[in-house]
Parts: C-alpha cells; sequence; structure tokens
C-alpha cells in the first residue's frame, strides 16, 4: 500500500511513524504543499505503464519458417478450424503468430500509447495434437480433446522456448531487447499450478504429462494415469504431480514439494535474465499463498520492486485481495470486480448507469492493499470479447485509461474484432497483419490511440489519488491528484458516455489557475472560488490538467481522508 494505514492515520495527527512505510510508500512530510504530506495513489514505477495483451500464436506471422505446419502426424498441429453455424470458425491448432510478428508491430502498439505488451507464455509445449478427454467442439469449454498448446499454457519445459515462438534470428532475449529500443517492456505469463493435459490418452503422447529440465533431462512424467494413479512416494517420476485433479486434465503439480518449488521459481527467474520486466501469473489462486510469497520474496531479492500481477478468476474483491497482501507475497491481481462491472455498464452505456462503478473502485474502506496497483480490463482471452458497438468500446476505454489502475487492452479490441465471442467461438482468432494495417481507420482505434497516450504524458493520470465528484448516468467527473518530490500535477477527468452534449460546472474542490485540456489543446483559467465550466460531447472525454501543488485546502482534506481509509 502507497501509504500504510497506520502511517497515514498518525499523520493526520501530526505524528510521523518511520516502521509504518512500506518499500513503495512515500514519507509523509516531503513535499511543500500546504498540509505537508505526499499526494499520490502510488510510487511503483510500472503503474505508469500502459498493457497491450496478445496471444502470440495468433497475433501477427512474423516468420512462416518456425510454423511447423507438418508437425505431429496423426495428430496434427496446424490450425484445426472448430466448424459453427453460419460458416464460423474457431481454431485449436496453431496459426503462425509468433515473437517476431509483435516486434514487427512494436511501433503500431507503441503509437497507440502502450508501452508494455503482456504475450502468453512462451515455455515449449507438445508437438502433439492432446488425444484424450472429450474433444472440444465450436461454442464448447473446459474440453481439450483435439487441442494444442498453440496459448502457451502446456509446458513441457518451464525454460525452454517454443519452436514455433522464437526464430533463427529472434531468441527470447533478442526479441526482449528490441522491444526496449521500441519503448516497450515484456510482461511475460508464468505458471505454477499446472503441466499439460496429462491422462486420458488413447496412447500416451510424447510431451503430454511430461516436464524436463533446463538441461532436457525429464523428472516428472504422468505417465497417461489417472491422478488417484499415481504414486507419489515410490515412483520419483510421479513425485512433481499431487495425486488428484484440479483442473479438466492438466496435471496437478505438487507446490509443496521443495523441489517443484525450485523448480517452477527457478524458471521465473531464468526468464527475468532473458529480458522479463514484469510477470502475469496465470491461475495464482490455484497455488497456496506460501509458494507466492516463497516466489516474491526469492524474486525480489535479486529484482526489488519487480511487478507481479495475477490471474484470480473471481468476481469477489475481498477473495482476490488476498493475493495483494505482502504476508501473501504482495501480488497485485487483475481486477476482475471492475471487468464485470465495465462490462455492464460499456455494452449498453445508453442503458446504463456510472454509479454502477463507483462501487467498484475501492478508493476507501477497500480489501486491497493498494487499488491504485490493480491491473484492469474489460475482457481478455479467457472469457467472451466485448459485446459492444464502437462507441461501447470507446467509452470504454475513456474510463479504462483515466481511473485507478493499470490498463490492460486485449489485442483486436481496439478493433472490435470478434466482438461478442468466446473462447471457441472466435475470440482466439488469428488477428493477422492486413487488420493491423488498416486498423487505424477504425473509430474504436483511433479514440484510444488519442485517450492512451493523453494518459501517457500525464503522471497524475498514472499514479495520482482519485477524488470522484460525480458518477452517475451518463456522466463522470473525477480528479486525478499527485503532489510530491516528484510531480505536482492534478487532472479533472469529464467523461460522457451519452448520446447528447453535456455540460459541465465543477466547482467542488475545483483550484484556480490555468487548466490545458490535453486532447484539444484548449485553455481556461479559473479564477478564485470560481468553476470550470465546459461541454463534453457525446461518447466523449476531456482531460483538463493543472500543473503545481495542491493549494485547496477541501481538497487535501479530502485526499487525507481517503487515504487513512484505503
Amino acid at each position: 500500500m502507497t501509504l500504510n494505514r497506520t502511517a497515514v492515520a498518525l499523520a493526520i495527527a501530526g505524528i510521523f511513524c518511520t516502521a509504518c512505510t512500506s518499500t513503495s510508500a512515500p514519507k509523509i512530510g516531503s513535499t511543500e504543499n500546504a498540509d505537508n504530506f505526499d499526494v499520490v495513489g502510488t510510487s511503483n514505477p510500472f503503474a505508469s505503464e500502459a498493457v497491450y495483451f496478445v496471444v502470440t500464436d495468433r497475433f501477427v506471422d512474423g516468420d512462416p519458417n518456425n510454423n511447423h505446419e507438418s508437425q505431429g502426424g496423426e495428430h496434427p498441429t496446424w490450425q484445426l478450424p472448430l466448424e459453427g453455424p453460419d460458416g464460423k470458425k474457431a481454431y485449436v491448432g496453431y496459426m503462425g503468430g509468433d515473437l517476431q510478428g509483435i516486434l514487427n508491430n512494436a511501433d503500431y502498439i507503441k503509437d497507440m500509447g502502450f508501452t508494455a505488451v503482456w504475450m502468453t507464455p512462451v515455455h515449449d509445449n507438445p508437438d502433439y495434437a492432446f488425444n484424450g478427454d472429450e474433444p472440444i467442439t465450436y461454442g464448447g469449454a473446459f474440453k481439450d480433446g483435439g487441442k494444442t498448446g498453440y496459448h502457451g499454457y502446456w509446458a513441457t519445459n518451464f525454460y525452454k522456448a517454443d519452436e514455433h515462438l522464437v526464430s533463427d534470428n529472434l531468441s527470447v532475449s533478442d526479441y526482449t531487447a528490441k522491444m526496449r529500443e521500441h519503448g516497450l517492456k515484456s510482461v511475460f505469463d508464468i505458471i505454477a499450478n499446472h503441466g499439460t493435459p496429462s491422462f486420458t490418452m488413447e496412447k500416451d503422447l510424447p510431451g503430454y504429462g511430461e516436464i524436463y529440465d533446463k538441461d532436457g533431462n525429464l523428472v516428472a512424467d504422468h505417465q497417461n494415469l489417472a491422478p488417484e494413479d499415481l504414486d507419489p512416494k515410490n515412483n520419483p517420476l510421479h513425485s512433481f504431480f499431487h495425486n488428484y485433479p484440479d483442473l479438466v486434465k492438466l496435471s496437478n503439480l505438487d507446490d509443496e514439494n521443495p523441489a517443484v518449488r525450485d523448480y517452477l521459481i527457478n524458471s521465473y527467474l531464468y526468464w527475468i535474465s532473458q529480458g522479463a520486466d514484469a510477470f502475469r501469473i496465470d491461475t495464482i489462486r490455484h497455488v497456496p499463498h506460501t509458494f507466492w510469497r516463497e516466489a516474491s520474496d526469492r524474486i525480489r531479492e535479486q529484482y526489488p520492486n519487480f511487478f507481479m500481477f495475477g490471474e484470480a478468476f473471481d468476481y469477489e474483491a475481498n477473495n482476490i485481495a488476498q493475493h495483494t497482501l505482502p504476508k501473501n507475497g504482495g501480488v497485485s491481481v487483475l481486477d476482475f470486480p471492475m471487468q464485470k462491472a465495465m462490462v455492464r455498464v460499456f455494452e449498453k452505456p445508453l442503458e446504463s448507469n456510472f454509479a454502477d462503478l463507483e462501487k467498484v473502485l475501492h478508493l476507501t474502506h477497500g480489501p486491497y492493499h493498494n487499488v491504485y496497483e490493480l491491473t484492469t480490463f474489460y475482457d481478455n482471452h479467457d472469457m467472451a470479447r466485448m459485446n459492444a458497438t464502437d462507441e461501447g468500446f470507446i467509452n470504454a476505454h475513456n474510463w479504462l485509461f483515466t481511473v485507478r489502475g493499470i490498463p490492460v487492452v486485449y489485442m483486436g479490441s481496439e478493433i472490435g474484432f470478434m466482438r461478442g465471442t468466446a473462447e471457441h467461438a472466435g475470440n482466439r482468432n488469428y488477428v493477422g497483419q492486413e487488420r493491423l494495417d488498416q486498423a487505424k481507420d477504425n473509430t474504436i482505434q483511433q479514440a484510444l490511440t488519442k485517450i492512451a497516450n493523453v494518459r501517457k504524458k500525464t503522471v497524475s493520470l498514472q499514479r495520482g489519488v482519485q477524488v470522484n465528484i460525480e458518477l452517475n448516468g451518463h456522466r463522470a467527473a473525477f480528479y486525478r491528484v499527485i503532489d510530491n518530490e516528484d510531480a505536482q500535477e492534478t487532472a479533472l477527468v469529464l467523461l460522457n458516455k451519452g448520446n447528447s452534449l453535456e455540460s459541465f460546472d465543477i466547482s467542488e474542490f475545483m483550484q484556480s489557475g490555468k487548466w490545458v485540456e490535453q486532447l484539444t489543446g484548449q485553455t481556461l483559467t479559473v479564477a478564485s472560488s470560481a468553476s470550470l465550466k465546459t461541454t463534453v460531447k457525446p461518447n466523449g472525454v476531456q482531460v483538463w490538467v493543472r500543473q503545481g501543488e495542491v493549494d485547496n485546502p477541501d481538497l487535501l482534506e479530502q485526499i487525507k481522508y481517503q487515504l487513512a481509509r484505503q
């Protein structure tokens, strides 16, 4: 938490407790504002990022030489379409996307306003389509029969890159270094709870149920046995696994085994050495907090403040917030409660109310260690893509890039690609270079580029405290405020998701001085005790920025109140 609850309470009482602050916390008493305290949501550097999420195989084929179209023999891995109604298709085989394809589009991603790319795991996956479980069908779920590991989550070797992703002249470390040259960080996807699908196979296929070490030695093998038939006490190849199932037919890794913990945590450290700037943790809630505390301690011992965020597919804030606590590893999480609310509001913006989003912000009395470090999103590869109009996506982005948290956008959503479809109904279909080349003509992408680049240059939108003025109907108005030794800036955000003009007259917590609207460059000078008056167009956003320390005592008191109760 940026301001430890005890520290803030003592600070408000005029007492400063050095023992109460965390490593990411600003110290009370270091700035020149009237009440002499730091105003900042978080000092974590990663909070300044905006993340573009890519399912690497489904993005762009930058190197056809690594497609391996004939791989798999009787169990081929290329494309594998699932036939749906009216000629619709989804695919469970490889489609050719690779690291070169991402690199080729680094400037496209950067120019939109993103500063980091999260990609699905680079781990080596089996070279065959899975021949166990029930066959997956168009629109189906929770079945793995006939699928491949194109997504990267079926690791056979947690230290080796998959041959479909790297190229002869582009290793993983080459990729991360070249992305940095374009101003883009790399977020790696890591796993701890499972390996590949590992049992119910008609015939035991190479790779499935197997785990290899960094030197290529076999260290674990499920041997196509049901979990309850494993003998981890007597068979060394079974010792990596629990003898009970977890997710579908995936092997259930034994996180209590020290050898497994070392294997996994050392693999995370290896990928940092290859250029990972942050981690997204898959299925974090399927592994106990003790594992993540050990992993985060070991990682941050070598790489202080290394940022990690986990996926706990749970819409209850109190549940997912447990991962953010220092005693549990201090790992941020994807903001699923916000995601659910965003879909409800922006799929039908003319029928919804901004008030539905206020409760998920948790600006006070929230369960999270630091709400400003949550990663925020409205759809991804594991759920149906948001089924909104162009205006719905535009309004969602206007919200996502101005409210608290670190915005994440799934590839293709910037053009409304396959909107409304689930994983096996098109949500993970191949995007391709042609669509990206045409994206700049798309109204969603154009609007996203504008607001994302405003956030990119506005530090208060990245790390500032959020103070709400109005969230009601089609209207939203709130401040984002930072006032510390690094920056003194206030942003006033005005949103209109309706289809008619909205007039705003903002007097509450208003500060006098020069305000500059960031999308148009318009300037207003507000006199003392006056208000800022403006009109926001339909489906529009304005971001008014005032430079300088906070001088409104009522605003400072409100910020004190919020931070003390965050």
